[in-house]
């Protein structure tokens, strides 16, 4: 609850220079914030669902790519101090109960480090991947928003300009500061989507970035744990002790039976 009022107190604020544009140059006549949202018409309503997936979207990234989500110092001693001790079994299951990339990392290795360097080294890249699959991914939706907000705001502008013109062409064009008025109104819109454009654009390139370096020190740690792995004294070794469901083909196990039988 408090991370979802936190959240809307947030996209409240990015969409507060907005006011600015809600009063045309001359009027004394103050609007509220509400009001000033209402002027923009039915696509303030995309733009305001774009402008809270930005802020949460950063908030989350931000938190997810950092050392404390993606490395934790507590796992990392406690994969290196098993490491050490060669207990690679008691490593394995505190890696899995972790939930941190680097415990996945580390578990995918582990889990594989009896069929020999190739193998645990394959898994190992596999799960780095699948975690920066996943986060870019994230990433990529704020590259979406940038994208789409302009143009919605601007769908909304041709909108509202439409009706101001039907208005002009059936009252006429007595008042040119009432025609003045809508056009300030509607431009809202495209103003608004800007607003929101902006800021997802720089938390895309930025949080991109961030989340690059902090992969790569994942990798980093996560391999460094097995560069002197004694594979040649862990060959067939079932560290991950997990359930296998691949037995044996149908038909050895038969000839294995008659040959029982036989004898």
């Amino acid at each position: 609850m408090k991370t979802a009022i936190k959240t809307a107190v947030y996209a409240a604020l990015l969409l507060m220079p907005m006011v600015a544009f809600g009063a045309p140059a001359g009027l004394e006549t103050k609007k509220t914030f509400i009001e000033v949202l209402k002027e923009g018409g039915w696509c303030m309503w995309p733009i305001g669902a774009f402008s809270v997936g930005t802020v949460w979207l950063i908030i989350d990234l931000w938190l997810r790519t950092s050392p404390k989500k993606m490395t934790p110092e507590a796992d990392v001693f406690t994969a290196k101090q098993a490491f050490l001790a060669g207990d690679y079994v008691s490593a394995y299951q505190a890696m899995k109960v972790g939930i941190s990339p680097f415990s996945k990392v580390v578990q995918a290795g582990l889990g594989s480090i009896g069929h020999g360097k190739d193998a645990t080294e394959e898994a190992l890249m596999a799960e780095v991947d699948k975690v920066s699959s996943t986060l870019q991914t994230r990433v990529n939706y704020l590259s979406v928003i940038g994208v789409c907000s302009p143009m919605v705001g601007l769908l909304g502008t041709v909108s509202g300009m439409r009706g101001a013109f039907a208005s002009l062409g059936t009252s006429g064009i007595g008042d040119t500061s009432k025609l003045a008025g809508h056009i300030g109104e509607v431009l809202i819109a495209t103003a608004s989507g800007l607003f929101i454009a902006i800021p997802a654009f720089m938390g895309f390139y930025f949080l991109r970035n961030k989340l690059q370096t902090a992969v790569h020190h994942l990798e980093e740690e996560s391999t460094s744990l097995f560069r002197n792995a004694p594979y040649e004294f862990l060959k067939d070794a079932d560290v991950g002790q997990e359930d296998t469901f691949a037995a044996m083909p149908i038909w050895l196990q038969t000839e294995q039976t008659e040959v029982e039988e036989a004898v």
